[in-house]
């Protein structure tokens, strides 16, 4: 969480995105809301402008009630999101310095609701976040999270295993964008190249620093279908 009364000394991040928005709702919103929900979750702050010097300064939205109903009406439709993975107090209005903005909490999505997009199509509207952009997944990259939604050991959703392997979720996530591993695609950009090797690194943060050993979706997925022909 960050102090909503200390935002100017925040900055973007893999965590927390800031957006004027005093024309209404942009279309990026929506690409943030995939990208922290894919990847480790993270703070929108609509009402929040960002200054050539990268600090954060509060600007007054007009209307926060017409925006609010806006949202919700545009995360409900399932034709704009995939999914709807809010609380009700994870959106609310502050007021700082008498000037209202919309805080958006977006919780990391579990595996059954990944890939989370937009659009109505998770080939072109799936994102992750990279430290502070939001970037389009590739075909591999949505192959990767379904593949994650169906393939790993539900030990790791228990309340023995859960904390450990969302912590080795972050310090992998946060060891990959340090490493820089970019690439750039002809035809659709620039995206954040995770999937195999964000595993591989979660696989050895779980083994190091926790004596774990952990299999990858890919891994558990070929264990599991190695014993169904076995029992067949």
């Amino acid at each position: 969480m960050i102090d909503i009364n200390n935002i100017g000394k925040y900055r973007e991040n893999n965590r927390l995105e800031a957006k004027k928005a005093t024309g209404g709702l942009p279309d990026s919103l929506w690409e943030t809301y995939s990208a922290f929900a894919n990847t480790l979750g993270g703070v929108i702050l609509l009402g929040v402008e960002e200054y050539p010097d990268r600090s954060l300064h509060t600007v007054d939205l007009p209307d926060t009630d017409w925006m609010l109903k806006d949202f919700r009406d545009m995360i409900n439709d399932q034709s704009k999101v995939s999914v709807n993975i809010l609380r009700e107090d994870d959106v609310s209005v502050k007021t700082i310095d008498g000037k209202h903005i919309i805080v958006i909490n977006v919780p990391r999505a579990d595996r059954s609701c990944k890939p989370v997009y937009i659009g109505g199509d998770p080939y072109s509207g799936t994102y992750r976040r990279n430290g502070d952009g939001d970037y389009r997944c590739s075909r591999e990259e949505v192959e990767a999270l379904i593949s994650e939604s169906r393939s790993y050991d539900p030990v790791e959703d228990t309340e023995q295993y859960k904390a450990v392997v969302e912590a080795a979720d972050i310090a992998a996530q946060e060891e990959l964008e340090r490493s820089s591993w970019t690439r750039r695609d002809s035809e659709d950009g620039i995206y954040f190249s995770w999937c195999y090797t964000f595993w591989d690194i979660k696989k050895r943060i779980l083994k190091e620093q926790y004596d774990i050993d952990w299999q990858t979706p890919a891994e558990y997925a070929s264990v599991r279908t190695k014993e169904g022909n076995t029992e067949e």
